[in-house]
Order: C-alpha cells, then sequence, then structure tokens
C-alpha cells in the first residue's frame, strides 16, 4: 500500500433476496456508501467495496411459503434481480456476493467454534413463540405484535422498525403469527446464547473513544451498553439457514442476525479469490490501520456497532484470528413518501406489502440513472427522517443538476467549440479575476473534502453546488459573449479558467453522476482534477462534439410517477 494512502474495507448493508429494491434502502446504505468509495477511488486510496444479500432468515421463508416455492428459488431470483439493479443504478461493489454459499456457512461455523472455545456462547431453555394452530414453532419473523416500548402496532418478533428496540418475541403484547393471524403462545425450546454481558467493558471503551462517529450512533449505543446486555440467542427453530455444528441441535440454524455480518468478511475472500490473491482479504479485515466502515440505517445499528464488534472481539481472541473492528457506522435515518391523497399531498411511511414505495428498477424503467442518484443523494437522511416527493426530484434535477452544473458545462463547452475552435490555451499569465477564483475553488475543494470523508456526502454535494454557482458567477461576470470581438485574448483567458474549473466541477460530480461525467470525456479533453490537485496548469483543453449531459424532467412525467403512487393508497 502506498504510505500516503489509506486502507479501506465499505461495506453496505446486505439486503434480504425476498423483493425488489426501494428508495428508502438506497439512501440508508447504498447510494451514500458508493459515492464515498467512489471519492475513495479517485484520490487513490486503497479501498474494496463489499456487500451481497442476505438469504437467511425468516422473512425469506415467509416469501417462499407465500409464493409456494423452496427458498432457494427466491433467493436465487432475487439475487440476480438484486444485482442487475444495482449496477444499472451504477453502484460500483467490488464484489457483490451471497450469504448461501459453501464458504460463507464455513466462515460462520468457524466464528461459533473460536466464540465456544474463547467461553462466549452457552445453551440454555428458552421461551419461544408457539403456533398452536399450525403446529411449530414461530421464529422472530413469523410474530407481530405490539411494541412493548413505543407500542407500534406492527412491530416485529425481534426488533422493533419503529424506535429500533430490541427485544425477545414473548415480550411483545397481543402477539400473533404473521402467517395466519391466528394466536401465538409461549414455550419452552432449547437453544444456543452469545454471553454478550461479558464485552459490556470492552464495547464501552471502544464505544466511547469513537470521537468522529455520528452522536445519534454513539449516544444510542452507549445507553444500550449502560442499560444492561443480556445473552442473545444465536439459534432458531428453523429448516433454512446455516447448519450448527453441534450434536442435539441438527433441526435448528443460526440466527440469521449471527451469521448476517460475517457476509462481509465471506465477500472479501471471494473478492480476493476472484482476483488471484486468495489471502488478499486480511488486509483488510486482519491489519489494525485498516478503516472498516458499514453504511446502514439505522433500524440496524445494534447489530453494526454493538453485536458485530462483540463478534470480532471474541473471535479474535486467541490472537490467530485477530480482527479490525469498525473504524465507522454511519447510520442513516428513514425515508417517507410524499404521496397525493385526493388532491393534498402528504408525508406516509413506505409499505412494501401495499406497494407503497419507489421502487428502484421501475424508477430506472422511466429516469436515467444520473437524475436520480444526484436528487436521492441531495435528500440523504443524514441527520433526520427525509421525504422523497417526485415533485421535489423534478425541481432539484431541473433547477440544481441542470440549471446549475449543466448550465456552467453547456455554456462554457458550446462557446469553446463555438467560438474558440474547441481550443481553451493556457495563457502566458491569469488575470486577477482568475486568480480569484481559483483560490475559491481550492476553498469550496477542501469543504468538500471534508464532507465527503466525514462521510456526509449529502452535505459534500451542497458544496459541489457552491462550486458551480462561483463558476457560473465568473463566467457571467467576464461576459465572454461582449469580449469575444473586443478583447479575443480576454476571452481566451476566461475560456481556460472556465476549462480549469469545469475539470474540478466533474472530478467533484464524478460520484453522484458518473456516467454524465464518463460521457463529458468523451468531448471534453483535458485533466478531470481538483485545482489543489494542479502542481501547475494545464497546457490546455479541447472541445469536440459537445452535447447536453442532462435533460430537463417535464411535468407530465412527474404525474405518470405520482398517480403511481397515489393508487396504492387507493388500493
Amino acid at each position: 500500500m502506498d504510505q500516503n494512502s489509506e486502507r479501506y474495507l465499505v461495506s453496505s448493508a446486505l439486503p434480504y433476496a425476498n423483493g425488489p429494491l426501494h428508495v428508502g434502502q438506497i439512501v440508508g446504505a447504498y447510494l451514500p456508501a458508493d459515492a464515498f468509495v467512489r471519492y475513495l477511488r479517485m484520490r487513490g486510496e486503497d479501498v474494496v467495496y463489499v456487500c451481497g444479500t442476505d438469504e437467511h432468515g425468516v422473512p425469506i421463508t415467509l416469501t417462499a411459503e407465500r409464493e409456494g416455492k423452496d427458498p432457494k428459488e427466491v433467493v436465487d431470483y432475487w439475487w440476480s434481480h438484486m444485482k442487475e439493479t444495482f449496477e444499472r443504478f451504477g453502484i460500483s461493489f467490488d464484489n457483490f456476493s451471497r450469504t448461501s454459499t459453501p464458504l460463507h456457512a464455513k466462515n460462520t461455523q468457524l466464528f461459533y467454534r473460536k466464540l465456544k472455545e474463547c467461553g462466549y456462547i452457552s445453551e440454555a431453555e428458552s421461551k419461544q413463540m408457539y403456533s398452536p394452530t399450525e403446529g411449530r414453532f414461530l421464529p422472530d419473523r413469523y410474530v407481530e405484535g405490539t411494541c412493548p416500548v413505543c407500542g407500534y402496532k406492527e412491530a416485529r418478533g425481534d426488533q422493533c422498525d419503529n424506535c429500533g428496540s430490541w427485544y425477545e418475541a414473548y415480550e411483545l403484547i397481543e402477539p400473533h403469527s404473521k402467517v395466519t393471524g391466528g394466536p401465538a403462545e409461549v414455550r419452552e425450546t432449547t437453544h444456543l446464547y452469545l454471553d454478550l454481558p461479558k464485552f459490556s467493558d470492552r464495547l464501552r471503551a471502544y464505544v466511547a473513544g469513537q470521537e468522529h462517529w455520528r452522536t445519534s450512533v454513539k449516544n444510542f449505543i452507549l445507553g444500550i451498553i449502560d442499560g444492561g446486555l443480556e445473552k442473545r440467542p444465536i439459534t432458531r427453530d428453523i429448516q433454512w439457514g446455516v447448519p450448527v455444528p453441534e450434536p442435539g441441535f441438527e433441526d435448528k440454524r443460526f440466527y440469521v442476525w449471527f451469521d448476517a455480518c460475517i457476509g462481509y468478511i465471506s465477500s472479501t475472500m471471494e473478492w480476493a479469490e476472484n482476483v488471484g490473491e486468495p489471502d488478499r482479504w486480511r488486509e483488510y479485515w486482519q491489519e489494525p490501520e485498516t478503516r472498516l466502515i458499514h453504511f446502514i440505517g439505522k433500524d440496524n445499528t445494534v447489530f453494526h456497532a454493538l453485536v458485530w464488534p462483540a463478534l470480532l472481539m471474541g473471535t479474535g481472541e486467541d490472537g490467530e484470528e485477530p480482527y479490525a473492528l469498525p473504524y465507522d457506522v454511519p447510520a442513516n435515518e428513514f425515508m417517507n413518501l410524499e404521496v397525493v391523497v385526493d388532491g393534498e399531498r402528504r408525508a406516509m411511511q413506505m409499505s412494501t406489502s401495499r406497494n407503497l414505495a419507489v421502487w428502484l428498477h421501475e424508477a430506472l424503467d422511466r429516469f436515467p440513472a444520473d437524475p436520480l442518484r444526484f436528487y436521492l443523494a441531495s435528500n440523504l437522511p443524514e441527520t433526520g427522517d427525509v421525504v422523497f416527493s417526485w415533485r421535489e426530484f423534478q425541481g432539484r434535477v431541473n433547477s440544481d443538476l441542470i440549471g446549475n452544473l449543466g448550465n456552467y458545462i453547456n455554456r462554457v463547452l458550446s462557446f469553446t467549440e463555438k467560438y474558440a475552435d474547441g481550443q481553451a490555451s493556457r495563457p502566458e499569465e491569469l488575470p486577477e479575476s482568475g486568480l480569484a477564483v481559483l483560490e475559491d475553488f481550492k476553498e469550496l475543494e477542501r469543504r468538500y473534502e471534508e464532507r465527503m470523508l466525514a462521510p456526509k456526502p449529502r452535505e459534500a454535494l451542497g458544496e459541489l453546488l457552491a462550486m458551480g454557482r462561483r463558476a457560473n458567477r465568473f463566467f457571467d461576470a467576464s461576459a465572454p459573449w461582449k469580449t469575444r470581438k473586443e478583447d479575443p485574448e480576454r476571452t481566451r483567458l476566461t475560456l481556460y479558467v472556465c476549462s480549469v474549473l469545469l475539470g474540478s466541477l466533474a472530478y467533484h460530480a464524478a460520484p453522484y453522476v458518473p456516467e454524465a461525467v464518463e460521457r463529458l470525456q468523451g468531448f471534453f479533453t483535458g485533466p478531470i482534477l481538483r485545482v489543489s490537485d494542479l502542481e501547475k496548469l494545464p497546457e490546455g483543453y479541447r472541445v469536440t462534439g459537445a452535447k447536453p449531459l442532462f435533460q430537463r424532467i417535464e411535468d407530465e412525467e412527474v404525474a405518470a410517477v405520482e398517480e403511481q403512487l397515489s393508487r396504492a393508497v387507493r388500493g
């Protein structure tokens, strides 16, 4: 690794392979990670970006039962569907794996054995929900009821999607079977447990020392630790999942939360195999200087910022397989939807069961990836819940992406091609106004980088738009349409400075609109670099065959997608 570069292992939360992707998932874990990773790559950092589908657990078996299929059929279909959707949207994983592979089962069982050897696994009778109607134990996701913490009526059996609380299914108020709707009762069964309390002191010290974590994440986890940790079951009465290598547990499987995060390691191992360096995964998981960063939605905070570090601590305790602990866990809030109901605009929670969601593959059938990426990046729930609005999508794309960035790029390219023979050559010296705008850009670039590396890509996008506004002001003040006849030399100076600024804008826009920047390089020849990175100003730039990079979003397009959501509400 270059001594001046950092080493990063970046992951996005593993999506359940039981349905299509919606925009709420995208803003939580995938787009912010992708923008961050793309920026790191442009800086020359050593970074590997992994993900994969979470293919075990009850959400998969519920889908399979509902569709009358084998779970393997379900996960095979949705793995392919998600992989294609991510590719269409420009999510640039280095490896997109799945947790149903033999490699992943081997890794999960290895973690279990090491945790057991170190004294962190115990066996105990436990209370589990049982359906008299179905004659079987009900895994957590087969149970619904009222959250014992916040009173949310549709809380699932292991965690509340509304408040994020983690509890046992038998603690739900009025629990019932999600499959039949019939009552669920408490019965005894035997399970294996992870002794989380043994990690309390180490976890508290670890989390308290993460000064760069988002305050909401850090305080939430410290509150859970200080409230007292409990042993957590790691097995379930289910037939779909990683087998438990323990006599007497042949009919049980590992609880999905236990094996899911191990999927990041399995995916990195796959990547190493694919690049022909099978041991290279160790650089990213077992070297202390690695920055391990997990992008997640806030409902996954407990698992990634508390349970997963405990698993890594316990598994690496013997010194044979040490693991780096997460450097950061950027947990984003939720996204709701703006829906037109009876002519009135309302913010509503997404409901996949009611088809009240903006499905990414359907959105990509209507619009190119870049404008969708741009709008969602401008609306990332970094500090609080946000609302997806098709009307706002139209407004931000037309005013900010096209009216600001696209407008500047088009003006510079078309003017250079039409009035300067497509050439913008370096002058002997720059005018004072040119030097001033370059200095302003250096400051904006610094602010952009600070926010992107935080990582807060939504705030970084705000700095990119500030760059666009500053560049447009320079173009307007220089008025090349006036000077091209009166003072051709001044016009040449203007177009050269504008081209330098354009290169910087393209560099900073690439994490958000990568396809557009790639097309730009087909007709704009010159360095796509930060002004701050230019050791000396380049000899010149050339423009040939320039075309607009973006198309306006029209009213009728927005009306069509809004009506689709309205129909879902009307049922």
